[in-house]
């Protein structure tokens, strides 16, 4: 059988440039798997995994200039932006080894022995462990932070388990690049290469999440595609956890003071925050609600001049472009919507930004407007003219889970007493991951504290793929009762030898 070529296309020209690899078969799916099983062992040394974190980032930062001019070739995305995500992605890297060096991540809960208590308490010592191997499906929208030596990736190296990167084929160059210098980092800090592999291939990626040596798996992307892969991750005969990033509307709520108050420069930041990498940001403000009246109509006059004003931009391929400009079309010709700057065609490689606007009251008349409660990919967004808060409040209950909620209010309203504000932010709070307050919500920081997903469909688990406890996912407790000492993991021991952070109850 003839291997099928994976091409590398030039999305402002929808030419292909070279002939990167060819898809996997299901035996080279297998031998990838099975070469990460195999060095499951050699991730077990934590210093070996901080030292082999922070080598992949500094190759990844030595080969900057490369890995910028192969991602652009491939996205279009425009070495400005490819440059800030590379940061990102070493950030993340190095943010992930000095996750590795605290041990905080592992959770190490000691319970002494207390005979006293009723029932009597045995001797009980609790930490994590790894998963095993896990399958990371790349994006299309971040060739870098969020494919191959992405946050996934990042995170589970991390946690102690080898990963299998199912590329993405809209830049398998940069994915195949990537990969080559994350291999050379395991190898000079004394790692297995196969700690990390790549497959190329849409088969491939089923045939990955089937195999029965993997135990988990990451991914961002659309919610059809992320659906088939979580079906069929809980159909297995032994189920493994799929932790996906689907899609997300991102609703924006501005009030009738905030937009009193400010309506020009709130109309110019959403412009800003719809057109930013092409509107081809999962975190891109979808659905926006305006108050009807002169105050609002001073925000879309903002919004009409700031988005007439940007330049047509290059979507990541022409499926998208395509499946953008329909999906504007279909939406625009429900009655009652307008496009007061049309979204759709560019050019013959571009596409142009622009909005839609409707009544809230259409909106909740369901039928063909629930369209406009789906995602449309691209530099485009729904604003919402509504008459009052009620009529808010009862858009904001028919969407679904999102990453993100954004909120612009008055000075007045955050002063912090109770109100429409406070019932605003406790409604959006059921709705979302992420609430964010006079901000957009593109721009996830890699912090500590960040939450990145939200009820389903913007993700099928309670986690995080960004953030230091995104390492979370790919873990599971263990708990060790009335073991001797010198059979416990030096991890629990009561030494503790490796000076990790521990939680100790009793005497």
């Amino acid at each position: 059988m003839t291997a099928t070529p994976v091409w590398s296309v030039d999305p402002r020209t929808g030419k292909q440039r070279e002939q990167v690899a060819a898809e996997a078969t299901p035996r080279e799916v297998d031998e990838a798997v099975r070469a990460a099983h195999a060095a499951r062992g050699a991730l077990a040394d934590a210093p070996a995994r901080a030292a082999f974190l922070r080598a992949a980032a500094a190759l990844l930062d030595e080969a900057a200039a490369q890995v910028i001019e192969a991602a652009d070739a491939e996205t279009a995305l425009g070495p400005g932006r490819l440059t800030g995500e590379l940061a990102r992605t070493t950030g993340q890297l190095r943010a992930f080894a000095d996750a590795v060096d605290e041990g905080a991540y592992l959770d190490i809960r000691i319970d002494r022995a207390d005979p006293s208590l009723s029932p009597p308490r045995p001797e009980l010592r609790r930490y994590k462990v790894p998963l095993g191997v896990v399958a990371v499906y790349a994006a299309s929208n971040f060739p870098l932070a969020f494919s191959v030596p992405g946050g996934d990736t990042a995170s589970a190296l991390a946690a102690g388990c080898p990963v299998v990167v199912k590329a993405h084929p809209d830049h398998p160059a940069t994915s195949e690049l990537c990969a080559s210098l994350l291999r050379r980092a395991a190898v000079a800090t004394g790692l297995p290469a196969d700690v990390v592999g790549v497959v190329h291939g849409f088969d491939a990626g089923l045939e990955l999440i089937r195999h029965p040596l993997v135990a988990a798996a990451g991914f961002t992307g659309s919610i059809r595609g992320g659906r088939a892969l979580f079906d069929a991750a809980a159909s297995r005969p032994v189920p493994i956890p799929f932790h996906g990033e689907l899609g997300s509307l991102n609703p924006v709520v501005v009030t009738p003071a905030a937009a009193a108050e400010r309506a020009e420069e709130i109309g110019g930041g959403l412009a800003g925050a719809v057109t930013l990498g092409v509107g081809q940001f999962c975190v891109k403000p979808g659905l926006v609600l305006v108050p009807g009246g002169a105050d609002g109509d001073r925000l879309t006059g903002a919004l009409t001049k700031a988005l007439g004003e940007t330049e047509p931009g290059v979507l990541l391929d022409h499926r998208m472009r395509e499946n953008f400009i329909s999906g504007v079309g279909e939406r625009a010709a429900l009655p009652g919507v307008a496009a007061p700057v049309t979204p759709g065609s560019g050019g013959e490689h571009t596409v142009g930004a622009g909005y839609l606007t409707v009544a809230a009251s259409s909106l909740l008349e369901g039928g063909a407007y629930e369209l406009l409660l789906e995602e449309c990919f691209g530099p485009v967004t729904v604003v919402v003219r509504y008459a009052d808060q009620g009529e808010a409040a009862a858009v904001l209950g028919l969407l679904p889970g999102n990453l993100s909620a954004t909120l612009q209010l008055s000075a007045a309203e955050t002063g912090g007493a109770p109100g429409p504000a406070a019932e605003l932010i406790g409604q959006v709070t059921g709705l979302a991951g992420r609430i964010v307050v006079n901000g957009w919500p593109t721009g996830v920081a890699v912090a500590p504290a960040q939450h990145h997903g939200g009820p389903y469909p913007a993700a099928t688990s309670h986690s995080t793929s960004v953030g230091g406890t995104a390492i979370e996912r790919w873990l599971r407790p263990v708990a060790y009762q009335s073991v001797p000492d010198a059979l416990l993991p030096a991890e629990l021991r009561e030494a503790n030898p490796l000076g990790l952070p521990r939680r100790v109850t009793g005497g």
